[in-house]
Protein backbone atom coordinates (compact mmCIF):
# COMPACT_ATOMS: atom_id res chain seq x y z
CA UNK A 1 0.00 0.00 0.00
CA UNK A 2 1.28 3.57 -1.05
CA UNK A 3 0.71 6.86 0.89
CA UNK A 4 1.58 10.57 1.08
CA UNK A 5 2.76 12.77 3.52
CA UNK A 6 1.76 16.69 3.77
CA UNK A 7 3.65 19.13 6.00
CA UNK A 8 1.92 22.52 6.32
CA UNK A 9 4.08 25.49 7.63
CA UNK A 10 5.87 28.47 5.67
CA UNK A 11 8.17 27.43 8.81
CA UNK A 12 9.15 24.82 6.70
CA UNK A 13 9.41 26.18 3.23
CA UNK A 14 12.11 29.34 4.50
CA UNK A 15 14.55 26.91 6.22
CA UNK A 16 13.29 27.91 9.92
CA UNK A 17 12.24 24.19 10.75
CA UNK A 18 13.81 21.57 9.80
CA UNK A 19 11.37 18.83 8.51
CA UNK A 20 12.08 15.70 10.83
CA UNK A 21 8.36 14.47 10.85
CA UNK A 22 8.21 12.70 7.27
CA UNK A 23 11.55 10.40 8.00
CA UNK A 24 10.03 9.73 11.11
CA UNK A 25 6.41 8.96 9.88
CA UNK A 26 8.04 6.88 6.54
CA UNK A 27 10.10 4.15 8.79
CA UNK A 28 7.01 3.56 11.14
CA UNK A 29 4.59 3.40 8.57
CA UNK A 30 7.06 1.00 6.53
CA UNK A 31 7.66 -1.07 9.36
CA UNK A 32 3.54 -1.54 9.20
CA UNK A 33 3.39 -2.36 5.35
CA UNK A 34 2.74 0.83 3.86
CA UNK A 35 5.45 2.61 1.67
CA UNK A 36 5.87 6.50 1.27
CA UNK A 37 5.45 7.43 -2.52
CA UNK A 38 5.52 11.23 -1.59
CA UNK A 39 5.95 14.12 0.72
CA UNK A 40 5.23 17.76 -0.21
CA UNK A 41 5.50 20.68 1.68
CA UNK A 42 3.47 23.60 1.63
CA UNK A 43 2.18 26.82 2.81
CA UNK A 44 0.03 28.57 5.59
CA UNK A 45 -2.12 28.60 2.47
CA UNK A 46 -5.53 27.10 2.40
CA UNK A 47 -5.28 27.07 -1.46
CA UNK A 48 -2.44 25.30 -1.32
CA UNK A 49 -3.21 22.72 1.02
CA UNK A 50 -6.85 22.19 -0.90
CA UNK A 51 -4.42 21.21 -3.99
CA UNK A 52 -1.87 19.29 -2.49
CA UNK A 53 -4.83 17.01 -1.02
CA UNK A 54 -6.39 16.93 -4.79
CA UNK A 55 -3.22 15.88 -6.34
CA UNK A 56 -2.20 13.18 -3.02
CA UNK A 57 -5.49 11.47 -3.33
CA UNK A 58 -5.63 11.05 -7.34
CA UNK A 59 -2.74 8.77 -6.69
CA UNK A 60 -3.11 7.08 -3.32
CA UNK A 61 -6.17 6.14 -0.87
CA UNK A 62 -4.04 7.25 2.29
CA UNK A 63 -2.45 10.76 3.38
CA UNK A 64 -0.72 11.91 6.52
CA UNK A 65 -0.95 15.50 7.27
CA UNK A 66 0.95 17.10 10.14
CA UNK A 67 1.30 21.38 10.72
CA UNK A 68 -0.56 23.84 11.21
CA UNK A 69 -3.27 22.77 14.30
CA UNK A 70 -2.39 25.01 16.77
CA UNK A 71 -4.54 28.18 18.01
CA UNK A 72 -3.41 30.93 16.51
CA UNK A 73 -4.87 32.67 12.84
CA UNK A 74 -1.60 31.50 10.98
CA UNK A 75 -2.64 28.16 11.98
CA UNK A 76 -5.42 27.38 8.99
CA UNK A 77 -5.60 23.59 8.89
CA UNK A 78 -8.39 23.05 10.56
CA UNK A 79 -10.76 25.61 8.65
CA UNK A 80 -9.16 24.24 5.42
CA UNK A 81 -10.10 20.49 6.18
CA UNK A 82 -13.94 21.71 7.33
CA UNK A 83 -13.80 23.66 3.37
CA UNK A 84 -12.64 20.73 2.14
CA UNK A 85 -15.10 18.39 3.41
CA UNK A 86 -17.75 20.94 3.36
CA UNK A 87 -18.65 20.36 6.82
CA UNK A 88 -19.25 22.55 9.85
CA UNK A 89 -17.78 22.47 13.67
CA UNK A 90 -18.76 20.19 16.32
CA UNK A 91 -17.59 20.47 20.29
CA UNK A 92 -15.70 17.87 21.04
CA UNK A 93 -16.32 17.40 25.12
CA UNK A 94 -13.72 14.67 25.48
CA UNK A 95 -10.85 17.15 24.05
CA UNK A 96 -12.34 20.02 26.26
CA UNK A 97 -12.24 18.34 29.05
CA UNK A 98 -8.75 17.42 28.72
CA UNK A 99 -7.99 20.48 27.91
CA UNK A 100 -9.49 22.09 31.34
CA UNK A 101 -7.47 19.55 33.40
CA UNK A 102 -4.10 20.54 30.97
CA UNK A 103 -4.34 24.07 31.95
CA UNK A 104 -5.17 23.59 35.45
CA UNK A 105 -2.28 20.94 35.93
CA UNK A 106 0.04 24.17 34.55
CA UNK A 107 -1.47 26.65 37.17
CA UNK A 108 -2.73 28.87 33.51
CA UNK A 109 -6.41 29.73 33.11
CA UNK A 110 -8.24 28.40 29.55
CA UNK A 111 -8.61 30.80 27.68
CA UNK A 112 -11.36 31.23 24.54
CA UNK A 113 -8.73 30.89 21.96
CA UNK A 114 -7.73 27.55 23.49
CA UNK A 115 -10.70 26.35 23.78
CA UNK A 116 -11.06 26.61 20.12
CA UNK A 117 -8.93 23.33 19.87
CA UNK A 118 -11.79 21.50 21.44
CA UNK A 119 -14.29 22.76 18.24
CA UNK A 120 -13.53 20.01 15.11
CA UNK A 121 -14.78 19.12 11.81
CA UNK A 122 -17.99 17.14 11.89
CA UNK A 123 -16.77 15.02 9.05
CA UNK A 124 -13.57 13.43 10.91
CA UNK A 125 -13.19 11.49 13.94
CA UNK A 126 -10.95 12.24 16.77
CA UNK A 127 -7.40 11.45 17.72
CA UNK A 128 -6.81 12.46 21.23
CA UNK A 129 -3.55 14.04 22.20
CA UNK A 130 -2.46 13.74 25.54
CA UNK A 131 0.77 15.34 24.94
CA UNK A 132 -0.40 19.02 23.91
CA UNK A 133 -3.41 20.74 23.32
CA UNK A 134 -4.11 19.91 19.26
CA UNK A 135 -5.99 16.94 18.62
CA UNK A 136 -5.53 14.71 15.48
CA UNK A 137 -8.19 14.25 13.19
CA UNK A 138 -9.32 11.39 10.93
CA UNK A 139 -11.03 12.09 7.80
CA UNK A 140 -12.15 9.00 5.90
CA UNK A 141 -14.71 9.79 2.76
CA UNK A 142 -14.70 7.17 -0.75
CA UNK A 143 -12.27 5.08 0.64
CA UNK A 144 -9.89 7.59 0.58
CA UNK A 145 -8.39 8.06 4.03
CA UNK A 146 -6.65 11.67 5.28
CA UNK A 147 -4.67 11.77 9.01
CA UNK A 148 -4.20 15.01 10.44
CA UNK A 149 -1.68 15.91 13.25
CA UNK A 150 0.15 18.63 14.97
CA UNK A 151 3.23 19.47 13.48
CA UNK A 152 5.08 18.79 17.09
CA UNK A 153 7.27 16.00 16.99
CA UNK A 154 6.54 14.45 20.05
CA UNK A 155 2.66 15.14 20.14
CA UNK A 156 2.45 13.21 16.41
CA UNK A 157 4.51 10.54 17.46
CA UNK A 158 2.38 10.10 20.46
CA UNK A 159 -0.64 10.07 18.11
CA UNK A 160 1.06 7.73 15.30
CA UNK A 161 2.18 5.36 18.03
CA UNK A 162 -0.67 5.12 20.18
CA UNK A 163 -4.11 5.88 17.56
CA UNK A 164 -3.11 6.33 14.28
CA UNK A 165 -0.80 3.09 13.78
CA UNK A 166 -3.78 0.55 15.40
CA UNK A 167 -6.80 2.33 13.56
CA UNK A 168 -4.78 2.04 10.13
CA UNK A 169 -4.02 -1.94 10.94
CA UNK A 170 -7.84 -2.64 10.99
CA UNK A 171 -8.95 -0.32 8.53
CA UNK A 172 -6.53 -1.62 5.65
CA UNK A 173 -5.20 -5.25 4.73
CA UNK A 174 -1.83 -4.11 4.82
CA UNK A 175 1.59 -6.51 3.77
CA UNK A 176 4.08 -8.00 6.01
CA UNK A 177 7.89 -6.27 5.49
CA UNK A 178 10.77 -7.15 6.93
CA UNK A 179 14.02 -5.53 6.74
CA UNK A 180 17.46 -6.35 7.92
CA UNK A 181 20.13 -3.34 7.62
CA UNK A 182 24.00 -4.02 7.85
CA UNK A 183 26.25 -1.03 8.26
CA UNK A 184 29.89 -1.08 6.20
CA UNK A 185 32.69 1.61 6.29
CA UNK A 186 35.50 2.89 4.12
CA UNK A 187 34.09 1.54 0.95
CA UNK A 188 32.87 3.42 -2.23
CA UNK A 189 29.60 3.00 -3.16
CA UNK A 190 30.41 2.72 -6.96
CA UNK A 191 32.36 0.08 -5.80
CA UNK A 192 30.77 -1.52 -3.37
CA UNK A 193 27.53 -1.88 -5.64
CA UNK A 194 30.25 -3.77 -8.60
CA UNK A 195 31.41 -5.93 -5.39
CA UNK A 196 27.20 -7.20 -4.98
CA UNK A 197 26.32 -7.07 -8.47
CA UNK A 198 26.22 -10.83 -8.93
CA UNK A 199 24.34 -11.01 -5.44
CA UNK A 200 21.81 -8.74 -6.40
CA UNK A 201 20.80 -10.45 -9.74
CA UNK A 202 20.39 -13.48 -8.24
CA UNK A 203 17.70 -11.93 -5.06
CA UNK A 204 14.03 -13.67 -5.48
CA UNK A 205 11.70 -11.41 -6.88
CA UNK A 206 10.60 -10.10 -3.42
CA UNK A 207 13.30 -9.40 -1.92
CA UNK A 208 15.31 -6.02 -2.68
CA UNK A 209 18.36 -4.54 -1.52
CA UNK A 210 18.97 -0.56 -0.95
CA UNK A 211 21.75 1.70 -0.44
CA UNK A 212 22.28 4.00 2.48
CA UNK A 213 25.26 6.09 2.09
CA UNK A 214 26.15 8.45 4.70
CA UNK A 215 29.96 10.06 4.36
CA UNK A 216 32.27 6.82 4.90
CA UNK A 217 29.71 4.42 5.60
CA UNK A 218 26.84 3.15 4.00
CA UNK A 219 24.08 1.02 5.58
CA UNK A 220 22.64 -2.02 3.10
CA UNK A 221 19.30 -2.66 3.52
CA UNK A 222 17.73 -6.01 2.63
CA UNK A 223 14.17 -6.09 2.37
CA UNK A 224 11.20 -8.47 1.51
CA UNK A 225 7.33 -8.09 0.57
CA UNK A 226 4.80 -10.66 1.45
CA UNK A 227 1.79 -12.01 3.23
CA UNK A 228 3.24 -13.44 6.56
CA UNK A 229 6.16 -12.24 8.48
CA UNK A 230 7.40 -15.84 9.59
CA UNK A 231 7.51 -17.17 5.85
CA UNK A 232 9.40 -13.33 4.94
CA UNK A 233 12.33 -14.35 7.82
CA UNK A 234 12.78 -17.51 6.40
CA UNK A 235 13.25 -17.19 2.89
CA UNK A 236 15.21 -13.81 3.49
CA UNK A 237 17.85 -15.35 5.06
CA UNK A 238 20.15 -17.03 2.86
CA UNK A 239 20.36 -13.77 1.13
CA UNK A 240 20.87 -11.80 4.45
CA UNK A 241 24.11 -14.59 4.74
CA UNK A 242 25.63 -13.73 1.50
CA UNK A 243 25.16 -10.22 2.23
CA UNK A 244 27.83 -10.56 5.62
CA UNK A 245 29.65 -12.44 3.67
CA UNK A 246 30.05 -10.31 0.59
CA UNK A 247 30.66 -7.30 2.67
CA UNK A 248 32.75 -8.94 5.81
CA UNK A 249 35.84 -6.94 4.86
CA UNK A 250 33.90 -3.99 5.28
CA UNK A 251 31.67 -4.31 7.62
CA UNK A 252 31.35 -1.84 10.81
CA UNK A 253 28.14 -3.59 12.22
CA UNK A 254 25.36 -6.64 10.82
CA UNK A 255 22.82 -3.84 12.37
CA UNK A 256 21.54 -0.35 11.45
CA UNK A 257 23.92 1.83 13.76
CA UNK A 258 26.47 4.03 13.42
CA UNK A 259 29.89 3.64 14.34
CA UNK A 260 29.87 5.16 17.67
CA UNK A 261 27.12 3.82 18.72
CA UNK A 262 28.11 0.61 17.90
CA UNK A 263 31.76 1.45 19.56
CA UNK A 264 29.62 1.99 21.92
CA UNK A 265 27.53 -1.00 22.37
CA UNK A 266 30.82 -3.39 22.63
CA UNK A 267 32.69 -1.64 25.24
CA UNK A 268 29.64 -2.40 27.28
CA UNK A 269 29.39 -5.27 26.31
CA UNK A 270 33.00 -6.14 27.42
CA UNK A 271 32.21 -3.68 30.30
CA UNK A 272 35.83 -1.75 29.12
CA UNK A 273 36.51 1.80 29.80
CA UNK A 274 37.75 4.47 27.19
CA UNK A 275 39.70 7.66 27.12
CA UNK A 276 40.05 9.90 24.51
CA UNK A 277 42.73 11.90 23.04
CA UNK A 278 41.86 14.21 20.24
CA UNK A 279 43.27 17.27 17.93
CA UNK A 280 41.67 17.50 14.73
CA UNK A 281 37.87 15.69 15.64
CA UNK A 282 38.02 18.72 18.34
CA UNK A 283 35.72 16.83 20.96
CA UNK A 284 33.58 15.16 18.20
CA UNK A 285 34.17 11.57 19.05
CA UNK A 286 33.38 12.38 22.66
CA UNK A 287 30.54 14.78 21.90
CA UNK A 288 29.12 12.03 20.30
CA UNK A 289 29.95 9.09 22.71
CA UNK A 290 28.26 11.15 25.56
CA UNK A 291 24.70 11.37 23.62
CA UNK A 292 24.44 7.82 24.18
CA UNK A 293 22.66 7.11 27.96
CA UNK A 294 24.34 5.25 29.96
CA UNK A 295 27.64 5.77 28.50
CA UNK A 296 29.11 7.07 31.54
CA UNK A 297 30.27 3.27 32.73
CA UNK A 298 32.03 2.87 29.90
CA UNK A 299 33.55 6.57 29.01
CA UNK A 300 36.34 8.10 31.79
CA UNK A 301 36.95 10.98 29.64
CA UNK A 302 39.01 12.82 27.51
CA UNK A 303 41.49 15.83 26.22
CA UNK A 304 41.25 18.13 23.55
CA UNK A 305 45.01 18.65 23.18
CA UNK A 306 44.95 21.04 19.78
CA UNK A 307 47.79 23.05 20.22
CA UNK A 308 51.25 21.11 19.94
CA UNK A 309 51.99 22.54 23.88
CA UNK A 310 49.26 21.01 25.44
CA UNK A 311 50.14 17.56 23.45
CA UNK A 312 53.30 18.18 25.38
CA UNK A 313 51.99 19.45 28.26
CA UNK A 314 49.02 17.58 29.00
CA UNK A 315 49.88 14.16 27.17
CA UNK A 316 53.83 14.50 28.43
CA UNK A 317 54.09 13.79 24.10
CA UNK A 318 57.99 14.57 24.22
CA UNK A 319 58.28 17.66 22.21
CA UNK A 320 61.62 16.17 20.09
CA UNK A 321 58.79 13.73 18.73
CA UNK A 322 56.76 16.33 17.41
CA UNK A 323 59.46 17.83 16.03
CA UNK A 324 61.34 15.04 14.01
CA UNK A 325 57.94 13.65 12.51
CA UNK A 326 55.02 16.69 13.20
CA UNK A 327 52.11 16.18 14.94
CA UNK A 328 50.19 15.36 12.13
CA UNK A 329 52.51 11.62 12.30
CA UNK A 330 52.27 7.90 13.80
CA UNK A 331 54.34 8.47 16.45
CA UNK A 332 52.91 11.05 17.80
CA UNK A 333 49.04 10.03 18.04
CA UNK A 334 50.96 6.72 20.02
CA UNK A 335 51.83 8.70 22.46
CA UNK A 336 48.59 10.89 23.06
CA UNK A 337 46.78 7.11 22.78
CA UNK A 338 49.19 5.33 25.24
CA UNK A 339 49.42 8.41 27.46
CA UNK A 340 46.03 8.87 28.17
CA UNK A 341 45.63 5.16 28.56
CA UNK A 342 47.92 5.76 31.74
CA UNK A 343 46.82 8.91 32.88
CA UNK A 344 43.11 8.17 33.08
CA UNK A 345 43.40 3.95 33.75
CA UNK A 346 41.15 3.12 30.93
CA UNK A 347 41.21 0.16 29.13
CA UNK A 348 41.49 1.45 26.04
CA UNK A 349 42.14 4.89 24.39
CA UNK A 350 41.82 6.49 20.88
CA UNK A 351 43.93 9.66 19.43
CA UNK A 352 43.37 11.13 16.61
CA UNK A 353 45.84 14.44 14.91
CA UNK A 354 45.02 15.44 11.33
CA UNK A 355 44.68 18.13 8.60
CA UNK A 356 40.98 18.97 8.62
CA UNK A 357 41.31 22.29 6.18
CA UNK A 358 40.37 23.92 4.09
CA UNK A 359 44.16 25.27 4.66
CA UNK A 360 47.41 24.37 5.88
CA UNK A 361 48.07 20.95 4.05
CA UNK A 362 50.76 20.30 2.10
CA UNK A 363 52.52 18.47 -0.90
CA UNK A 364 53.31 15.77 2.04
CA UNK A 365 50.68 16.27 4.14
CA UNK A 366 47.73 17.22 2.04
CA UNK A 367 44.45 18.55 3.32
CA UNK A 368 42.60 15.38 4.45
CA UNK A 369 45.66 13.23 6.31
CA UNK A 370 44.65 12.06 9.40
CA UNK A 371 46.81 9.70 11.80
CA UNK A 372 44.51 7.33 14.31
CA UNK A 373 45.81 5.70 17.22
CA UNK A 374 44.56 2.72 19.60
CA UNK A 375 45.45 1.12 22.00
CA UNK A 376 45.26 -1.38 24.95
CA UNK A 377 47.52 -2.55 27.43
CA UNK A 378 48.88 -5.28 25.00
CA UNK A 379 49.01 -3.32 21.61
CA UNK A 380 48.88 -0.13 19.92
CA UNK A 381 47.63 0.46 16.68
CA UNK A 382 48.34 3.24 14.39
CA UNK A 383 47.43 3.80 10.94
CA UNK A 384 47.34 7.09 8.40
CA UNK A 385 43.80 7.66 6.29
CA UNK A 386 43.31 10.18 3.75
CA UNK A 387 39.75 12.21 4.00
CA UNK A 388 37.64 14.10 1.57
CA UNK A 389 35.03 16.53 1.77
CA UNK A 390 34.61 19.88 3.88
CA UNK A 391 36.14 20.39 7.10
CA UNK A 392 33.10 19.22 8.91
CA UNK A 393 33.23 15.76 6.39
CA UNK A 394 36.48 14.70 6.97
CA UNK A 395 36.40 15.71 10.91
CA UNK A 396 33.14 13.23 10.37
CA UNK A 397 34.59 10.30 8.30
CA UNK A 398 37.93 10.77 10.89
CA UNK A 399 35.27 9.95 13.79
CA UNK A 400 33.85 7.09 12.44
CA UNK A 401 37.02 5.61 11.38
CA UNK A 402 38.44 6.43 14.83
CA UNK A 403 35.52 4.12 16.20
CA UNK A 404 36.00 1.48 13.83
CA UNK A 405 39.56 0.89 14.36
CA UNK A 406 39.08 0.69 18.42
CA UNK A 407 36.31 -2.01 16.76
CA UNK A 408 38.46 -3.75 15.38
CA UNK A 409 40.69 -4.19 17.79
CA UNK A 410 38.17 -4.89 20.44
CA UNK A 411 37.28 -8.05 18.36
CA UNK A 412 40.43 -9.77 18.31
CA UNK A 413 41.02 -9.40 22.13
CA UNK A 414 37.84 -11.07 22.46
Amino acid sequence: MNAEIITVGDELLIGQTIDTNSAWLGMQLNQAGIWMSRRTAVGDQAGAISAALDEAFARVDLVLMTGGLGPTKDDITKKTLCDYYQCGYRLDEEVLNHLTHLFSKRGRKLLDINKIQAELPEACSTLMNYMGTAPGMWFDRAGKVLVSMPGVPYEMKHLVETSVLPRLKSRFTLPAIVHRTLTVINIPESLLSKELEPLEQNLPEHIKLAYLPHLNTIRLRLTATGAATASLERSLEPSWEDLLRACSPYLLAASDTTAVAHCAAMLQQKATTLSLAESCTGGNIAHLFTLIPGISSVLLGGVVAYANSLKSGLLDVPEQLIHAHGAVSGPVVQAMAEAIRAKTGSDYAIATSGIAGPGGGSDEKPVGTVWIAVASAEETRVKQWHFYGTREHIIERATNTACHQLLLLLQAQA
